[in-house]
């Protein structure tokens, strides 16, 4: 039964476990015990290397870059930080947003997109953006559940819908994983499905944003870490000029490298030589660094052990085996059932770009047995590996807008950014890869 399948297990005790408060590191290794647990692999096995811990050790590596991307980019936005880079925007900001409540979500959902493609710091760019904001957000009463959900449309949509920045790597997993499994694609072939994803997106936005979570919502105004003394105006320093040119440099390097460890690296390298950041003070922008993204990049860490797990389990095959009997030969059903089982894994995984070899190599066969046209094939895989970044506790897509929305205590990760982008993304999501796929043929 699918129910006892080890996958499925696993990653309801890690929802179950995050919806009751536990810390999300924790819940994930709880969650990687019981998949192993589940599926008859030893808890402890002297002088064996296929016990539970040690596969969940081996498979840490999978998201090495990642984390290194993550740390070194927290340093990067620390340098920005104090260089009133991020001061000086935000005042700005404060200025042409204030009084125009929806106008601010929806600007953050573009700045947020413009990390991605335009400047690709990924989420390193909340903790020095949104802090300072906050002050003005409870101003306008704004719903932070909603600003969560901008800022996650930001960093999701983008790399979904084009192959650009961060979506140039994302949309090139697809194809190099779906070519290995049978089906030859291009670059071309992905940028003219996955917009669907982008609009299913889009209009779960609008609906979250203007009937969810579009009522006034009150907050304290309580102290902010590095906000307490903003300026009411600012001017652009040497060490603001220098940080903006060490932004440049981030992104000219990282479209040439598509690198983000070498862009993050330039970007450092820049802020030291223009004096915006000091040579003595270079360890505490690396342990700034740490400070901000370490738990973030140990998390993924742990997920990506967790999703080595469930690999050599074999529980992922089996569980899409079992599905495959309720397909009843219809397409509709068929992209349905794929799109709940891809959710299922992504929710405990937490990343899309890690998740598509997983469900390449299973959905590439079934689809073509059940008659699926290679642009469905694309959507299909596409969104089921998309659905991990919004909802799940482990995913950078949610973690990021929490680490900047709770900066002064008053946003809770599960209720307040889980639940919402969960809501906001992936049914509209499922909605629209169904209907896609269905339409796709």
């Amino acid at each position: 039964m699918l129910l006892f399948n080890p996958v499925v297990i696993s990653v309801i005790v890690m929802c179950v476990l995050c919806l009751i408060k536990l810390n999300v590191l924790l819940a994930i290794l709880v969650s990687a015990v019981v998949a192993g647990v589940a599926a008859g692999m030893p808890i402890y096995a002297p002088g064996a290397d296929n016990n539970i811990i040690d596969v969940l050790i081996s498979g840490m590596g999978g998201n090495s870059a990642t984390a290194l991307s993550y740390i070194l980019l927290g340093a990067f936005a620390v340098g920005l930080a104090k260089s009133g880079l991020g001061t000086i925007l935000s005042v700005k900001l404060s200025k042409v947003l204030s009084g125009k409540k929806f106008f601010m979500i929806f600007a953050i959902a573009v700045i947020s997109c413009f990390s991605q493609n335009l400047v690709p710091i990924h989420i390193a760019f909340i903790p020095i953006l949104i802090p300072p904001l906050l002050g003005l957000m409870n101003k306008l009463k704004i719903d932070r559940r909603a600003m969560a959900c901008a800022l996650t449309f930001g960093l999701k949509a983008p790399y979904i819908t084009l192959p650009v920045g961060f979506g140039l790597i994302f949309h090139e997993i697809l194809v190099k994983n779906i070519s290995e499994n049978g089906v030859e694609i291009s670059i071309s072939d992905t940028r003219s499905v996955m917009w669907i994803g982008g609009l299913s997106m889009l209009l779960g936005l609008i609906f979250c944003v203007f009937v969810l979570y579009g009522k006034d919502r009150e907050y304290k105004d309580l102290p902010i870490m590095g906000a307490e003394d903003a300026p009411k105006d600012v001017v652009m320093t040497k060490e603001a000029w220098g940080a903006l040119a060490g932004c440049i440099v981030t992104a000219v390097v990282s479209i040439f490298t598509e690198s983000l460890p070498y862009s993050a690296i330039a970007g450092l390298f820049v802020m030291v030589a223009t004096g915006c950041v000091k040579w003595k003070d270079i360890d505490e922008v690396m342990n700034g660094g740490i400070g901000m993204m370490g738990f973030i990049a140990f998390v993924m860490l742990v997920a990506s052990g967790y999703a080595t797990i469930l690999r050599q389990t074999g529980a992922v095959e089996e569980l899409v085996t079992a599905a495959a009997a309720y397909m009843q030969g219809s397409k509709m059903v068929a992209a349905f059932i794929m799109l709940m089982i891809g959710l299922l894994i992504t929710m405990g995984i937490g990343t899309s770009f890690g998740t598509i070899p997983i469900v390449a190599a299973i959905y590439v066969p079934l689809c073509n047995h059940m008659g699926f046209s290679p642009a469905s094939i694309i959507l299909l895989i596409g969104i089921a590996a998309a659905l991990g970044d919004a909802g799940s506790p482990a995913s950078d897509s949610t973690l990021g807008p929490t680490s900047g929305l709770n900066a002064d205590g008053q946003h809770e990760h599960i209720w307040d950014t889980c639940v919402p982008t969960f809501i906001a993304y992936d049914i509209p999501l499922v909605i629209g890869g169904v209907i896609g796929a269905t339409i796709l043929g």
